[in-house]
This record gives structure tokens, C-alpha cells and sequence, in this order.
């Protein structure tokens, strides 16, 4: 899995699994002088995703015409072809999904108002309509895709999405599980906020599954979504010391702002393309030049122990006596 690279232009492929899939895209990208620089394809419960990233700067074709030519192989395949060119990511733009909570998406709110969040909300998705007033308050377009039991109509939101074409869709605490159909569409570009320090307590209550196993500390996690429940590769934590007693409502009440904060430090990584992701891990592109905190506060590390370590024996035996315990 990789993020987008500025510069090239991404081509994604979903449908039903079939056998040819792939030379007949690239059959016709090499046709058409289009050098592919990435290629990254899955199945998933009979559901097949390619992502290719080529470089279409000397191909001999138009922008116009190389998306007919895919819509017309994708009809006659049977799959859905989508096609993102550098000059569609000008101004970027995020799709909101979420369900009752309202703390993550209120940041993304003033972040957004302040100018801080790099990118424009263009639309919120939820699942219930709890919500909507917030996001009238920021004039930005609602839509329930629920059904009584909060149950998504999850091709309405593929047409919602395609609609809005956002460069990142964030799951600001949305309460429930992108189908593989959703997720290979949309790879690399969904940011979910999960309220543990993954890989422990994936799934429902984490803030409880804490709780119960008498952990000293907890925390939260931001991720790309991937088609494995929280496990997608970790791009920002936040870490907290969890109470004695601590109900799960105080865990919520220590927790959410920090959801909440290393979301947004997320997207912002994302869409200033800060970050890359190799072998499962997400690295910062130029350390050097980003503040991010990705983990815990560097002063935490000026307060852990440096010794003793392994190796360092020698240095500190420093005669060739014994020295004895006290009794």
C-alpha cells in the first residue's frame, strides 16, 4: 500500500475477480505511452482492486479521451475504472463520515474555520442524522445514508462519494465497518480514529476492553483503513494514563480530545503528502522538516532511564574485584 505521489496520476480498478484483469489495463496504459511506476492489486471476498500510479506526462493521448478509453474497457470488463489526475488534487478536499459523536468532527470544524486544516470540508455522511445541525452550522451538505437501525446504504454512499470525488474521506468516529467494496476504492485515502493504542483493543468499546484488562495505559490511534478492522498502517497516536477506577465515561472524557487532535494531525500529514507507508509502517518523508508528533511527546523520552542496557557491563565493572550483596 502506498499514498499518492504528486506528479503521477492514480487509476483504480474494482469489480468482481476475473482472470485477465490486469494485462488488459496495462495493455491498453502501454498503448498509449503511459509508463506505470506502481502497481498494487488484492482480492477480498470475491472483490478484486487494482491501484496503479503512472506517469501520464508523455502519454499520446487527452486527459478527456484516456478516461473514455478506461470507462469503455471498465463497461466491457465488467468493473469500475476510476481516474485521478494531478490537476484534480489542486484544491483538496475531505468527505466526513461519522455517526452520533460529535467532539472529532466539531475539530475538523474550527480547524477547517481557522484555516489550519489545509483542506476544505465538502460534505458529511452519516449514518444517523444526529449530527446534521453541526454540519448546517458550517454550511456544509448533510446526507443520512441510515436506516432506522443506523444500518448504511452503503451504495448510496458510493454514490455520494463519487459525487463529491473528496481527496480524503475521514472517519470521524463513524460507528461502522466499510465494506471491502468501499475501502478498494477509496485505498490509502480513509483516515479512521480508533480509540486505543492499536493493535490492542481492535473493534467496538475499546475504551471498556481497557478498562477490563487492567491496563495503566490507554490511548488513541489514527489509521489508514484498510480491508482488516483496525489494522491499517498507524500514522499518529496519543497516549494517557488511565485512573484508578476509571469508568469508561472518564476514559471518553480523556480520551476524545486527544481522538480528536491526533485525527487532525493525521489529515494534515496526508494531505500535505508528508507521509509514505512501507511494508506496513508509515514514515515521515523528511523528518527533518515536519513537527509532527506521531507518538508521544519527546519529552517523554528525556524522562525514561537510559541504563543499564545490555552491553554496557564492561564500563561499568570497573575493577576485576567481586562486589558482594549485602546480606
Amino acid at each position: 500500500m502506498g499514498i499518492v505521489t504528486r506528479g503521477l496520476t492514480e487509476i483504480t480498478v474494482v469489480g468482481e475477480d476475473d482472470t485477465g484483469l490486469i494485462a488488459e489495463v496495462t495493455s491498453l496504459l502501454f498503448e498509449r505511452s503511459i509508463n506505470i511506476e506502481d502497481l498494487d492489486q488484492a482480492v477480498r471476498e470475491g472483490v478484486f482492486r487494482m491501484t496503479m500510479r503512472v506517469d501520464t506526462s508523455e502519454m499520446v493521448t487527452t486527459e478527456e479521451k484516456l478516461r473514455e478509453d478506461l470507462t469503455e474497457l471498465g463497461d466491457e470488463l465488467g468493473v469500475d475504472v476510476q481516474v485521478r489526475f494531478p490537476s484534480d488534487r489542486e484544491t483538496q478536499t475531505i468527505a466526513v463520515l461519522v455517526t452520533k459523536e460529535s467532539h472529532c468532527l466539531e475539530a475538523l470544524f474550527e480547524a477547517w474555520a481557522n484555516g489550519d486544516l489545509g483542506a476544505d470540508i465538502e460534505v458529511v455522511i452519516g449514518n444517523h442524522d444526529d449530527l446534521e445541525p453541526l454540519a448546517a452550522k458550517y454550511d456544509v451538505p448533510f446526507h443520512d445514508i441510515g436506516d432506522e437501525k443506523g444500518t448504511p446504504d452503503e451504495q448510496q454512499l458510493l454514490d455520494l462519494l463519487a459525487q463529491y470525488d473528496a481527496d480524503l474521506i475521514a472517519l470521524a468516529r463513524y460507528m461502522r465497518i466499510l465494506s471491502p467494496d468501499v475501502v478498494f476504492r477509496y485505498e490509502s485515502r480513509i483516515i479512521n480514529v480508533h480509540p486505543s493504542l492499536l493493535p490492542a483493543f481492535p473493534g467496538a468499546s475499546a475504551y471498556m476492553q481497557a478498562i477490563e484488562e487492567g491496563v495503566r495505559i490507554a490511548g488513541v490511534t489514527a489509521h489508514y483503513v484498510t480491508t482488516d478492522l483496525d489494522q491499517g498502517p498507524i500514522i499518529t497516536q496519543r497516549a494517557f494514563n488511565v485512573p484508578d477506577d476509571a469508568t469508561e465515561e472518564e476514559l471518553q472524557q480523556i480520551g476524545q480530545p486527544l481522538e480528536a487532535e491526533a485525527l487532525i494531525e493525521a489529515i494534515k500529514l496526508h494531505l500535505n503528502d508528508e507521509v509514505n507507508v512501507h511494508r506496513g509502517r508509515t514514515k515521515l518523508r523528511d523528518p527533518e522538516e515536519t513537527s509532527a508528533q506521531l507518538g508521544a511527546p519527546e519529552k517523554l523520552d528525556q524522562l525514561n532511564p537510559d541504563r543499564p542496557i545490555d552491553g554496557l557491563g564492561e564500563f561499568v565493572a570497573e575493577d576485576d574485584g567481586e562486589i558482594e550483596a549485602d546480606d
